[in-house]
């Protein structure tokens, strides 16, 4: 029988040593946030609490949620946001353009354009197109046919005109961004391999500034789908008038009014899942790889549910 002996000591080798006890990691308790969700709880408790305990005829707002006028005025508002966003749109990229030349005279015009439909509100400008008809009694351009500018100027066109007007110096500042995201070096390198200045910002600088345009673009067409409101004032039919048109006949104003929001919601809710998507397909060249849909992190989910109770059992 041989026995090991300590070359150091001659005795018996020493006992391996013992491994450290794992970390007991206690979670950091936070009371304050506690704090805060049960008194946002008791605050929307008493919200809902207020409502139901109010003169509201909730039976209302599904009785005319399809009516053929709320409907009308749906196809109205989105009609109306739709146009007014390719004037703005369109508007906005040639004055973006006009912003960036180095002629004196389209840069200065393009920013006092913006400068003035920006500094003054929509509203006030769809008054001004609408009450133009005090001013101007007939149109005479000369190659434009004369005629009674009230009769010329209908509430769709003045809405159609205040709006999009109005949007194209906000998505002038935001094309101007997206341009100038882009590095010198490419225009410079197109150049190089002889392409001229229009090729250059319509093969090369736009298609990589669209990355910086298309968020605040989807942005803008939401908040566009809310302003069109205002052009109840200037006697256009689109949702809210029409709301308030059948909320006066049918002695419920406020209902009408909470149906009216209903619509709002459900029309912007689908515009910001497409606003998802299209930034989704810009960001491709700009990112390893792609945020993931929400059907995606609803799948991943169930399955990492699934794992866990299947591991438990």
């Amino acid at each position: 029988m041989s026995v090991d002996i300590d070359k150091t000591g001659g005795g018996p080798p020493a006992p391996p040593p013992a491994r450290p006890e794992a970390i007991k990691a206690v979670p950091v308790r936070h009371y304050g946030r506690y704090i805060a969700a049960v008194v946002a709880i008791a605050l929307l408790a008493s919200i809902v609490y207020a409502f139901a305990q109010g003169k509201i005829n909730w039976g209302a707002v599904p009785d005319y949620f399809f009516d053929d006028r709320i409907l009308k005025g749906v196809g109205s508002t989105l009609l109306l946001t739709a146009l007014s966003m390719l004037i703005g749109i369109g508007g906005g990229i040639l004055l973006a353009v006009m912003r960036l030349s180095k002629n004196p005279v389209t840069s200065s015009i393009a920013w006092f354009y913006i400068w003035f439909f920006r500094g003054t509100p929509v509203l006030v400008q769809l008054f001004v197109w609408f009450n133009l008809g005090l001013v101007f009694e007939y149109i005479n351009l000369g190659f434009v046919y004369k005629d009674y500018w009230s009769s010329f100027m209908t509430p769709f066109l003045t809405a159609l005109l205040g709006l999009g007007l109005n949007e194209a110096a906000y998505m002038a500042e935001i094309c101007r961004a997206g341009l100038l995201s882009v590095d010198e070096g490419q225009t410079e390198a197109s150049h190089a391999l002889g392409m001229s200045h229009q090729k250059t910002l319509r093969r090369i600088v736009i298609p990589q500034a669209m990355r910086v345009i298309v968020p605040p673009t989807g942005n803008e067409v939401i908040n566009m789908l809310k302003t069109t409101s205002l052009v109840s004032a200037v006697q256009y039919y689109e949702l809210l008038k029409y709301a308030q048109d059948i909320g006066q006949t049918s002695g419920a104003p406020v209902e009408m009014l909470f149906l009216a929001a209903a619509w709002y919601l459900i029309m912007t809710s689908v515009l910001s899942v497409g606003q998802y998507y299209v930034e989704r397909y810009y960001a491709r060249g700009s990112s390893r790889q792609l945020p993931p849909t929400p059907w995606q992190k609803v799948r991943k989910h169930v399955f990492s549910l699934s794992s866990r109770k299947g591991a438990t059992a």
